[in-house]
């Protein structure tokens, strides 16, 4: 599923329009990134959490030429399934 197929999803699961249902989905998407964005986790119970992680910088190697490269510290997004979604998708 896409983001225009969940926008749809939406609108028939709310009986709202589908215009409507892409504000909300852009709402509810663009207060997750501005929460990660500052620093601040994402808990919503039932579904899961999203946290920003930090990544070290680390020794990589090319795989094409098996040179040694520096690969630089990075932030990254981890997603943590709440028990309830688990058990869903099981």
């Amino acid at each position: 599923m896409n983001k225009e197929g969940l926008v749809r999803f939406v609108s028939d699961k709310a009986g709202i329009t589908q215009k409507a249902a892409g504000e909300t989905v852009n709402a509810v998407l663009e207060g997750i990134s501005s929460a990660l964005e500052k620093g601040d986790s994402v808990s919503l119970i039932g579904f899961g959490s999203f946290k920003v992680v930090k990544r070290a910088a680390r020794e990589g190697r090319n795989p094409r030429t098996g040179e040694k490269i520096n690969i630089p510290a990075s932030k990254s997004v981890k997603f943590t399934p709440g028990k309830a979604f688990k058990q869903r998708v099981q």
